[in-house]
């Protein structure tokens, strides 16, 4: 009151004296906070529910919410998997690796925008450069893994999907001047070591085995390793959903491709062959993106709910069984090699989540454990005495 009626007062009428009186004068700022549904955004209104097609898992208990992330994870993905390879199976579909990732590309977009209408919030809050940079990542991982098939055993593509962290600890050393733990480094040998016993298993039992598809594949996994922080590192600083992340991701990879393949006379080619197997092509494509679009809702239902390290678990064992069911449903040459350097590779996956949960996961040492079988000895020795 007293600051109301200086402000009245004659002597504010001039603005060297209003300016003195406010700033000898104590300001007192009143700040209403609106509840927690008008502040959030729409599509994050609920932060505790968890959405998965349209179920909202916060209702089912823990135990029934993992079972229906894992069933979603494998069934989805297997069929993904299966899809992928019986594409390639197609007689003459090899080379059209780009084309498939154009028609996966068009579908994840429209999918994207399916979904993206059925919340309220539709602002695009990520910044168009930032997609161009995202677009290009996506059309290097997403094409060349595809592409990688019409050179290499689907087993061969999985096995070098598996193994992102050597590109990733690669790129930390290089470019971010990072220092590794003895675990991780470990876990890239591991990786290392079956990677190169995996493919020179292959190189020795397939006759059609071609060292394009293992360098293909190798900038795919460079470009995966890469993907994930843009993304991450994009929707945590502007807020993006993630229906917001693919649809203008696929949409902007979408004409990348398309002008790619415009270019380098691709397109023509490759319509005309899908235009001849319809089914086989457009048909597969479409369940071989749709199935792929719900695996990864589950994926990320699963890493919110019971975190990364499960997540992980249940994704390598996936994948593990992606292989298992390639080599039972698709004729191709067999060796043990495979399954001795499979292993190393899943050890190697191994201690890369323990590295990264040392302080959940604590195995016992060797120390440990003699002490443990000491004082077991020494009690037995003890009640025999009694």
């Amino acid at each position: 009151e007293k600051q109301a009626e200086d402000s009245n007062s004659p002597e504010c009428s001039e603005p060297g004296a209003m300016d003195l009186k406010f700033t000898s004068s104590r300001k007192y700022i009143s700040i209403s906070v609106p509840s927690k549904s008008q502040a959030m955004s729409p599509h994050i209104k609920s932060v505790d529910d968890v959405v998965v097609l349209g179920m909202n898992l916060s209702k089912f208990s823990k135990p029934t919410q993992f079972f229906i992330c894992v069933s979603g994870v494998f069934m989805f993905y297997l069929i993904y998997g299966y899809l992928q390879e019986l594409i390639f199976s197609v007689e003459g579909f090899k080379p059209f690796g780009w084309y498939l990732t154009l028609v996966q590309f068009g579908f994840y977009s429209i999918f994207g925008l399916i979904e993206l209408q059925l919340i309220q919030d539709k602002r695009r809050r990520i910044p168009g450069k930032t997609y161009m940079i995202i677009a290009f990542l996506t059309v290097g991982t997403m094409g060349l893994s595809n592409t990688s098939l019409g050179y290499l055993n689907y087993p061969t593509q999985v096995i070098f999907k598996c193994c992102k962290l050597i590109p990733v600890m690669i790129g930390g050393v290089f470019i971010q001047g990072k220092r590794y733990n003895i675990v991780d480094v470990s876990a890239a040998l591991c990786m290392s070591l079956g990677l190169i016993w995996f493919t020179l298993a292959d190189s020795t039992v397939a006759p059609n085995f071609n060292l394009t598809g293992v360098i293909l594949i190798s900038l795919a996994l460079c470009a995966d390793a890469v993907i994930g922080n843009v993304q991450e590192k994009a929707m945590k600083l502007h807020n993006g959903s993630n229906s917001e992340m693919v649809l203008y991701s696929y949409s902007i990879g979408f004409v990348y491709i398309l002008f790619g393949l415009t270019c380098t006379s691709g397109l023509s080619p490759a319509v005309t062959f899908c235009s001849k197997h319809p089914v086989q092509t457009y048909g597969y494509a479409f369940l071989f993106s749709l199935t792929g679009y719900f695996g990864i809702s589950f994926v990320l239902a699963l890493i919110k709910i019971f975190g990364a390290l499960l997540a992980v678990t249940v994704t390598t064992g996936r994948k593990a069984m992606s292989i298992v069911l390639s080599f039972l449903f698709f004729a191709k040459p067999f060796t043990l090699q495979y399954v001795w350097s499979g292993l190393l590779v899943v050890l190697g996956i191994f201690l890369n989540v323990y590295s990264k949960n040392m302080d959940k996961i604590k195995l016992p040492s060797l120390l440990g454990l003699w002490k443990k079988s000491m004082e077991e000895r020494k009690s037995r020795t003890l009640s025999q005495t009694v």
